[in-house]
């Protein structure tokens, strides 16, 4: 039965129409993972990945794909990255550098991610040619170069309009050099099939495309075909889908972690980010973050996700957890309406459901905190910012009201330790 569309759901409702969790163990890629079997015994577990709460760290998600591509048996240990919170005492004893990602194979620790993957080549056998292969190596180093074009262009404050010009030119030849080692052989992947090749570029081409389109308006997919075929492929798999990010987190996690991004101040820059913070989501109809349709069930997903860790959310509203109540079983109701109405019905669904005077800037707090793949896949994080976001519009109050800022020196905004000491999280880890 389809619910009302004159008064906010109860949260027992609410909890009737939630997707059931999925097997983190054995199901699809998952953020939420603390173990992954893939069919195998326990016994069979020899390794164990230290990576960050929150799935921001780009090294960390290149071994995290290698393991999920190669179904290797493996535990999971998350630990607090230096921009949004303080280093646990039990890794520094472990790691007194404090960096990530690490890795346990058999009892030994092993750092740095490339070490890391050579580590596991020899234990495991490569995916593809392996990270010393002839035909990898000047991959690897073109990876490099890349990155470095990016940060000169994304990181250089204070770019006149020419230098803004040469930066731009300089990161496109270089993905022009990237379109033409795609080409080089059939089908989207490096090297013909993908393999270590491909996920040593993963996390920072996924970085760039985000930023670059928050900070500069430029659409790295519809200016590169062959990257955009390349991504179109990853996005075809369980494993990438499962530990791809979104251009809203992207754009909001990489300041602390690069030393700042630079917008340009164009009008096409200003009017991305604007979509980006403030949707709506998919940004526009050709959709430049994804090629992947939208899941049947990623309202339930979100609202899942949600009403797993509600008492954590409401706790730390500005609101408090009674004033913060209504408002959020409103947008969650409007979430959950946009489902059982169907996909067209985002924009028009709920909009007979008013949130508590007052209630915008608590809600779009949470809309702007959402983090993907952390809290929940691309697609569910879509349309729970967009129920937040259309809610808070329906303030009566103030429909305009925002929240506090997202920091750009850190992001002590999603510290995990209040969430871990409470056993919750406003979109735990775990």
């Amino acid at each position: 039965m389809a619910p009302m569309a004159n008064a906010e759901l109860s949260w027992h409702e609410l909890e009737r129409l939630a997707a059931p969790p999925a097997d983190p163990v054995n199901g699809p890629t998952s953020a939420q993972a603390r173990l992954r079997l893939f069919g195998q015994p326990e016994q069979a577990v020899r390794v164990t990945l230290f990576r960050d709460h929150h799935a921001w760290c780009p090294y960390c998600q290149k071994v995290w794909l290698w393991l999920e591509e190669k179904r290797i048996p493996y535990r999971i240990h998350k630990v607090t990255m230096f921009c949004y919170g303080e280093k646990e005492a039990w890794f520094r004893r472990l790691v007194p550098s404090g960096m990530l990602p690490v890795l346990e194979l058999d009892g030994r620790l092993i750092t740095e991610s490339d070490c890391i993957l050579e580590a596991l080549e020899g234990a495991f056998g490569s995916l593809g040619p392996g990270m010393a292969d002839p035909a990898v190596l000047p991959l690897r180093q073109l990876e490099r170069v890349l990155f470095r074009a990016w940060c000169q262009w994304l990181c250089s404050p204070g770019l006149r309009r020419q230098q803004e010009a040469s930066a731009q030119a300089a990161f496109q030849r270089i993905a022009a050099a990237w379109e033409q080692a795609l080409d080089q052989h059939p089908g989207p992947f490096l090297l013909g099939e993908l393999g270590t090749a491909d996920l040593v570029f993963v996390p920072y081409v996924e970085r760039m495309s985000a930023s670059l389109a928050y900070y500069k308006g430029f659409l790295l997919r519809r200016e590169h075909p062959a990257i955009d075929r390349w991504f179109a492929a990853l996005e075809q798999r369980s494993t990438y889908l499962g530990t791809q990010s979104d251009f809203h987190t992207h754009a909001h996690d990489l300041p602390p972690q690069m030393g700042g991004c630079y917008a340009s101040g164009t009008p096409a820059q200003r009017d991305l980010a604007t979509r980006i913070d403030h949707g709506p989501w998919p940004i526009d109809e050709l959709d430049p973050e994804t090629s992947h349709g939208e899941p049947a069930d990623a309202a339930a997903v979100a609202l899942a996700r949600v009403l797993k860790h509600r008492q954590a959310i409401l706790a730390r509203s500005s609101l408090g957890p009674a004033g913060f109540d209504q408002p959020l079983r409103t947008a969650l109701t409007a979430l959950i309406l946009c489902e059982t109405q169907g996909s067209g019905a985002t924009q028009g669904s709920g909009e007979s459901l008013v949130p508590a005077a007052g209630s915008a800037a608590a809600l779009r707090y949470l809309r702007d905190r959402i983090s993907v793949p952390r809290d929940m896949p691309l697609h569910a994080a879509r349309r729970l910012r967009q129920a937040l976001e259309a809610t808070a519009c329906r303030d009566p109050e103030d429909g305009t009201a925002q929240g506090p800022p997202i920091p750009v020196a850190h992001r002590r905004d999603q510290d995990p330790r209040p969430f871990l000491q409470a056993a919750s999280s406003v979109f735990p880890a775990a």
